[in-house]
């Protein structure tokens, strides 16, 4: 088999709590029931650094490649129907206790990134995954008529799925003050309410999964894979199935014999994205895939999962980049917009929607949009604010902490979450490393998960993850 020359060594390089850790607490009642399923070269890429100029808004404007495509990536969406909440107490619960999705504005989320790609015209939208809240039939017959209005538009979209979109146990209603169990779907469904985004379209299909490949232009393909675990039961993290491993291989030499570039893209991370959270987030025995992809020299690989803007490359010098896009459905709501030339080059940069923009335009009266900036900062800010009062209440060994020492550390907790969201700790980190309730997380709190997360992004965060160049 003929292939290209073989990177050197493959080098391990995030799973953040938001996006992958966080379990959902169990519904009052679950009807749902388990049954089985069905010449490129890496070239010279550019991170920005904390003491460059370039900013994502300064990038979204770099001139388009003469040849290739201009590629919109969103990811963990976590669309949820309207009819499956009453917005009263359950629901305003799990919201201001969860992860940091602005689900009680989700719809209009949606409404306002269906515009932009509109306005924005790509050749093609690709979403990573998560694309409902937790897997319920009407969130995802719902979802897939919104992305209808994209193809009705002449911009294709293509999907694969994320671990909360099939086989979930956790699909629910919200009904005054209970969380009601509702069903899920399987993934025949999953292929059947998707097949206009990507497998009607698909030149290969695994037999083994809902991956197949789709043709972006003449010169560049796109691997969607499923990284998924959803039978017997579903779980967080991902993993690659043997069988589809082959069919990788097939699908690589077929590209390389047709001249083709490849871009890989699946929910789960390809890279160890974080020292912290890993089982749940990067994909089991990953060294594997990367050691393929990198046998054919595929420079990118796309993938969401952890709700954050990151991106690292498996080599300190070489090797295959991961650019994580973070979740649509978490402030600042940002999607990803991609130049991939016919030469392999690329440029990325993250861009938040302009949802105070589409509010105005729509006629909207509620402040909350009109100032959605402002709003979204503050709502993240008290959503992480939340989760560290809640581990104080949950070890024995914060519980002796003053308020005040709580205080000052579920603050600090709180900034350095909202930057790291948006990729962009390194504005921030010294004056947040230099705080009260920074030290007491290391001195006092180290036995607490959310200490060594805070530890890991402060060391990580030392430059903006919003924009990649690979030239």
């Amino acid at each position: 088999m003929k292939k290209k020359i073989v990177l050197a060594a493959v080098l391990t390089a995030m799973c953040i709590f938001a996006g992958c850790s966080f379990k959902e607490p169990e519904p009052e009642s679950t009807t749902v029931e388990s049954t089985a399923p069905v010449e490129t070269t890496v070239k010279e890429t550019t991170e920005v650094s904390s003491e460059e100029e370039t900013t994502p808004e300064e990038t979204t404007e770099l001139e388009i490649n003469d040849s290739g495509s201009r590629i919109i990536i969103a990811s963990d969406m976590h669309y949820l129907a309207r009819e499956l909440t009453d917005f009263k107490s359950s629901f305003k619960n799990r919201i201001e206790h969860g992860d940091g999705k602005v689900m009680q504005y989700v719809w209009e989320i949606t409404d306002a990134f269906i515009q932009e790609v509109k306005k924005e015209k790509p050749d093609l939208v690709i979403l990573s995954g998560d694309l409902t809240y937790n897997g319920e039939w009407e969130s995802h017959i719902e979802f897939a008529e919104k992305l209808e209005e994209i193809e009705e538009a002449g911009i294709p979209v293509i999907v694969i799925p994320g671990n909360h979109d099939i086989n979930n146990p956790y699909a629910v209603k919200f009904t005054g003050d209970t969380v009601e169990g509702i069903e899920s779907i399987e993934a025949v469904d999953f292929e059947d309410i998707y097949q206009n985004f990507g497998y009607n379209e698909a030149v290969s299909r695994d037999p083994a999964s809902l991956s197949y490949v789709y043709q972006v232009n003449d010169y560049t393909r796109a691997l969607m894979l499923d990284s998924c675990q959803y039978y017997p039961r579903n779980l967080v993290g991902g993993m690659i199935r043997n069988d589809t491993y082959d069919w990788i291989e097939e699908q690589m030499e077929e590209a390389w014999n047709l001249g083709m570039n490849v871009i890989p893209v699946a929910h789960h991370n390809l890279l160890d994205e974080s020292e912290v959270y890993l089982d749940d987030c990067t994909i089991e025995h990953s060294e594997q895939l990367i050691d393929q992809l990198e046998s054919w020299d595929v420079p990118l690989f796309l993938s969401g999962h952890l709700h954050v803007q990151h991106h690292m490359r498996s080599g300190e010098d070489f090797g295959i980049y991961e650019i994580v896009t973070s979740s649509l459905a978490t402030p600042p709501c940002q999607y990803g917009l991609l130049d991939y030339g016919d030469d392999g080059s690329f440029r990325y940069s993250a861009k938040a929607l302009d949802m105070e923009g589409w509010a105005k335009q729509t006629g909207s009266t509620n402040k909350e949009l009109l100032n959605f900036n402002e709003f979204g900062k503050q709502f993240l800010s008290k959503v992480f604010y939340n989760q560290a009062q809640d581990e104080f209440e949950r070890l024995d060994s914060l519980k002796n902490l003053t308020p005040n020492q709580r205080e000052q550390m579920a603050k600090v907790y709180a900034e350095l979450n909202v930057a790291c969201s948006s990729g962009k700790v390194f504005e921030m980190r010294d004056k947040a490393m230099a705080k009260n309730g920074y030290k007491l997380w290391m001195n006092e709190g180290y036995q607490s998960i959310l200490s060594q997360y805070l530890e890991w992004i402060t060391r990580d965060g030392t430059k903006d993850y919003n924009v990649l160049i690979g030239e």
